[in-house]
């Protein structure tokens, strides 16, 4: 068994530091999905671990982890957090997802949770309300095989890798059948992406992570594409995620998107919790109705039965 990845410092502060982070992880047509998590500092530098938390009403990404578990996250933006660094640190490694989290951990996260986020919001209608976004939790740890870093959050100038070596560039997929051009309003999205002030860009690397880079830095693959805005404790969010391709040629660097998603969150609390208790309940709800977590418990006997 190899030894833990343990990083600098720097490193760790950014870890701890920054509140929110973008994850991606790999589709069933061997592209990569990215979208933004809060990791509210969970990360154990002496044991090599990060990690985030998510719910089961968002089953389709945690089915996706579970079948093939590379996964990255990218320390991308300072804006109202606590770390002083300028660096882009990308995480790449191997997630175990705990469907059915102990207690204590969960009492733990929203204790650790409310530096980042706010003070828990506590009495008779926040409890019933709340009950599902703060306890019924599933949490995504990452067992890391690399931690690189820049010194800049635009990703350049020379990076610093811990654990394994870089595994230069990833070779091109085959395109999809239906065409690699767009499939969604280009001039639309443009303004979309041009609006938000963080981007970043996922694909799958040569060793079959994902890579997760500032969109000015390119290569040939199926590709998605983050761009976001937020606020102090993530009040107030702008969130525009997109899948499609990639492809770098004699012109220059072309991104063709196919699918288009996002959302908007209120700048207030309160109505933020609300909208979020709400979604939670309702997401839980589906969840339990499409019996999803039976589903995840069965993917994750079989994945570990494959070894």
């Amino acid at each position: 068994m190899s030894d833990p990845v343990r990083w600098s410092a720097e490193v760790d502060d950014v870890i701890k530091g920054d509140i929110t982070a973008a994850v991606a992880y790999i589709t069933p047509a061997g592209g990569a999905a990215v979208t933004a998590v809060a990791p509210c500092g969970i990360g154990q530098r002496d044991q090599g671990l990060v990690g985030f938390t998510t719910s089961l009403g968002f089953g389709k990404k945690l089915e996706r982890i579970i079948c093939d578990p590379h996964v990255a996250l990218a320390y991308h933006a300072r804006e109202h957090g606590y770390s002083a660094s300028s660096a882009f640190v990308l995480a790449q490694g191997t997630a175990s997802v705990e469907l059915t989290p102990l207690r204590t951990r969960l009492e733990a996260l929203t204790s650790q949770a409310e530096r980042y986020v706010g003070k828990v919001m506590r009495g008779p209608v926040w409890d019933r309300l709340l009950r599902e976004y703060y306890q019924e939790r599933v949490f995504v740890d990452i067992a890391l095989e690399r931690i690189t870093a820049w010194p800049d959050l635009s990703a350049s100038g020379g990076m610093e890798v811990t654990g394994a070596a870089w595994p230069g560039a990833a070779e091109p997929q085959q395109p999809p059948k239906n065409g690699t051009g767009p499939r969604v309003d280009v001039a639309k999205a443009a303004q979309q992406v041009g609006a938000l002030p963080h981007r970043v860009l996922a694909y799958r690397g040569a060793d079959g992570f994902p890579v997760l880079v500032p969109v000015q830095l390119a290569g040939h693959d199926q590709a998605g594409l983050l761009a976001h805005s937020y606020r102090p404790q993530l009040v107030g969010l702008s969130t525009r995620t997109f899948t499609g391709w990639l492809e770098v040629g004699p012109d220059g660097v072309i991104y063709a998107p196919h699918t288009a998603k996002g959302f908007v969150a209120p700048p207030r609390k309160k109505l933020l919790l609300v909208s979020n208790g709400l979604l939670a309940k309702y997401g839980l709800w589906q969840a339990r109705r499409r019996g999803t977590a039976q589903r995840l418990e069965q993917l994750a006997s079989e994945r570990a039965a494959r070894g």
